[in-house]
């Protein structure tokens, strides 16, 4: 409009000069400029105005969408997450009925800083109980049946876990997540869905560019009892990561477990021993368990892939039923909507090799005496959404009959 005004002037100049004397068009030039001068400053302080109030527009906006009051401030430091399964699964067991069962696994946790070096975290999680006041420590399945009646909610955790700063290390008490490495997260030794008690440390030290160290430990209370010797479990565990050029890795390690007081104990879930050795409804071995352990991570052209081992032997077995392998791979890995995942192992586990109560409870049913496959398929459906498929094909008991388990998932997560 200010451009405008200015032609406008200057044609009206143009056309009064036609006929003007010499001293008033200089004249008139001189007021021109004047007014030109003029014009360009109001501009200028326009400009400067928009800027302000654009300013404190924006400071409004962010004081509006960023800014909490100060009775909600905590919020920012609270993290709520939780996750839905639903299984379809068949067992075929030789010698038995096919059982054909509809389950469900629902999850609720939260987290949050108590400081910038203290975390704490709940988990609540369904469970189907094994006695009338204790849930099953390696399942958070519900079975659908019962008429409709209401499933059970479990603590399946409480914890807090201190990182001090620029340390390397991880301290956890209460009831965690399982601190141990599992190469390809295997379950020789542990259910997945086991949730120890007690303290626990990790530890991770960089050696250089290509190395990484690392150490994990604690000490669980397994079954404290008021007139007798307590059940405990100690455990250590160390390795080495080394990263090569093409940027594939190898991981390395150890570990040892020894449980206090098992021999001689009733058992640890129920009345049952979940395959390891007893007598007179006792615990006929102590468990003082060894492992060794690799993992080799790669990619075959632009798809990631692993290979991993896992060898165990129970030190102080009296039968030579003491000893455990497994061995598998991965190939892919679910993250953007249509990546996938196919997983393989075969492990071969003997009676007294493990723990029954703490190992895979999909495995032959649960527990140990036993050999046999596991084959596995996850597609990402969605951000948030995965369907699955697994098949145990495995042999069981000294009889080695057949026992096979297919699942079918959906996998809902927020």
């Amino acid at each position: 409009m200010i451009k405008k005004t200015v032609l406008m002037v200057c044609l009206l100049v143009m056309v009064l000069g036609v006929g003007a004397k010499a001293d008033e068009i200089g004249e008139l030039k001189q007021r021109m400029q004047q007014m030109q001068q003029r014009l360009e400053q109001l501009e200028a302080s326009q400009k400067v105005q928009e800027q302000k109030v654009d300013g404190k527009i924006s400071k409004v906006e962010e004081k509006q969408i960023g800014a909490l009051p100060d009775s909600l401030k905590w919020a920012e430091n609270v993290k709520i997450s939780g996750d839905l399964r639903y299984r379809y699964e068949m067992i075929d067991e030789e010698g038995k009925n096919n059982r054909d069962r509809n389950r469900i696994r629902a999850r609720l946790g939260i987290t949050g800083k108590v400081t910038d070096a203290i975390e704490m975290g709940l988990r609540l999680a369904t469970c189907e109980p094994f006695s009338s006041d204790k849930g099953d420590p390696i399942s958070t399945n519900q079975t659908l049946d019962d008429a409709f009646s209401k499933k059970s909610i479990w603590l399946d955790l409480a914890y807090f876990k201190w990182s001090p700063k620029d340390s390397g290390l991880n301290i956890f008490g209460g009831k965690m997540e399982n601190p141990f490495y599992r190469v390809g997260g295997n379950q020789l030794i542990w259910d997945g869905d086991l949730t120890p008690e007690g303290i626990a440390i990790q530890y991770t030290r960089s050696l250089g560019e290509s190395d990484e160290l690392f150490a994990n430990g604690g000490g669980f209370w397994v079954n404290e009892v008021s007139g007798g010797a307590d059940t405990g479990l100690w455990g250590i565990q160390g390795g080495l990561k080394h990263k090569f050029a093409d940027k594939s890795t190898l991981t390395g390690g150890a570990g040892y477990y020894s449980y206090g007081n098992i021999n001689g104990s009733s058992p640890l879930i129920g009345t049952g021993f979940q395959g390891n050795s007893n007598a007179v409804s006792l615990y006929t071995n102590d468990y003082d368990i060894a492992e060794v352990f690799g993992e080799y991570g790669f990619k075959l052209g632009q798809t990631p892939a692993s290979a991993f081992a896992s060898y165990v032997k129970n030190t102080p077995a009296s039968a030579s039923q003491d000893t455990g392998w497994l061995v598998g791979g991965k190939l892919g890995k679910c993250k953007d909507p249509g990546s996938w995942e196919f997983s393989y192992d075969y492990r071969d586990l003997e009676a007294d090799a493990v723990l029954g109560a703490f190992s895979d409870s999909d495995f032959i049913g649960g527990g140990t005496n036993g050999k046999g496959h596991r084959l596995g398929y996850t597609y990402q459906l969605a951000k948030n959404l995965q369907g699955a498929l697994t098949y145990f094909l495995d042999k069981k008991g000294n009889d080695n009959h057949g026992y096979d388990r297919l699942q079918a998932d959906l996998v809902f997560k927020f």
